[in-house]
């Protein structure tokens, strides 16, 4: 069980580190703040293992079982799943749209 927990809170901080490295390399002059950084990370950790958690306690079931490698799938598309709601619920394509005139 914890390692279901330890991968979907990986999975949950990779696609933190690659939404942070898409901003990074989009935007010129972007200036890296290290605690919100860290936030980040810690935020989409906590979101993958949740959401590799739900999956588990719904009794979702491929191949037999539930093993570490769906959890950190899980852990990185519900961080996805979570982005495009909240995008549709504001009507816009980006996070970063505000940024762009400034």
């Amino acid at each position: 069980m914890i390692l279901i927990f330890i991968a979907g809170f990986a999975g949950g901080v990779l696609r933190g580190l690659v939404g942070f490295m898409k901003y990074l390399f989009s935007y010129k002059e972007v200036k890296f703040r290290p605690r919100y950084f860290l936030g980040t990370m810690f935020i989409s950790g906590v979101i993958g293992l949740l959401s590799a958690l739900a999956v588990k306690e719904i009794g979702f079931t491929i191949l037999g079982g539930f093993s570490f490698v769906l959890a950190f799938i899980i852990g990185y598309a519900g961080g996805d799943f979570i982005e495009n709601i909240y995008k549709i619920i504001i009507k816009k394509s980006s996070f970063y749209e505000d940024l762009k005139g400034k």
